[in-house]
């Protein structure tokens, strides 16, 4: 497969707003493929980060992967339709990923691998949660980030009908604390690389249409990323909020926020 033909999967973590706490920190320990674990992911198909501190500026490169924005050894074997499964850790596997101070969205987006997931307007978004509103009880309306913890960290999207490929999976996570203040959002950011294969790709296939730059496509003016999360419920109904970036592709498959 030649370099040209890959492509770059680009998982958003979870979109939040908080009060920021240690707690907050969060990244990706592994994945899991149609319910398969495959293990510790940390820096062998996952470019890790350092640490699980956010990215704060959001013109910076390090919105593309974080702040390791390199190529690490392994990528994960996938075909067309598979269930890709992020699972997001604190400090160890299974701790509290995330403080229930902690509210937002859930966004993943995928991009050509040759790019790097730089250079432009190339990625496309695949998915996109954010709260939801149960008409039956006020208990059940939910942030992504609560359904995130109470699924102790996991979430799927499932792989679209695009062509043979190697991509790279990047999970981002938005705090927002300051609806005022410069660089008040905070983003957890992971890339996770994969190769997927399409076995059907001569009844027809996709490509991805991008459009989107990570940075480039977020400002500090976006209603996303400027929210106050303890507004009144007037001006600030979290029924409302619309995540940062384009609408989902129409040729995305979906996802669901729950436990392997």
């Amino acid at each position: 497969m030649k370099s040209s033909d890959l492509f770059s999967l680009f998982a958003v973590a979870p979109q939040i707003i908080i009060i920021p706490t240690v707690l907050a920190h969060t990244r990706v320990y592994g994945v899991w493929v149609n319910k398969v674990f495959k293990g510790d992911g940390r820096d062998i198909y996952i470019r890790s980060p350092p640490t699980n501190e956010p990215v704060k500026d959001i013109y910076s490169n390090d919105m593309t992967c974080n702040v390791h924005n390199r190529a690490v050894p392994q990528t994960v074997n996938v075909a067309t339709g598979d269930n890709l499964t992020f699972e997001w850790y604190h400090e160890s596997r299974k701790d509290d990923i995330i403080n229930d101070s902690h509210k937002g969205a859930v966004q993943v987006y995928i991009a050509p691998s040759a790019s790097n997931g730089t250079g432009g307007a190339v990625w496309t978004k695949l998915f996109s949660d954010s709260y939801a509103y149960a008409f039956d009880s006020s208990s059940n309306n939910k942030w992504a980030t609560d359904r995130l913890k109470k699924a102790k960290g996991q979430h799927h999207v499932v792989i679209p009908n695009i062509p043979t490929a190697e991509i790279i999976a990047l999970h981002q996570a938005q705090v927002r604390y300051d609806q005022d203040h410069d660089k008040g959002a905070e983003f957890y950011i992971e890339c996770v690389q994969v190769r997927v294969q399409n076995d059907h790709e001569t009844l027809g296939s996709v490509a991805l249409p991008g459009g989107t730059s990570l940075p480039g496509t977020y400002s500090y003016d976006s209603h996303g990323i400027i929210w106050n999360l303890f507004g009144s419920k007037e001006d600030w109904d979290p029924r409302s909020y619309v995540p940062p970036g384009p609408a989902v592709w129409e040729g995305a498959k979906g996802g669901k926020i729950e436990m392997v």
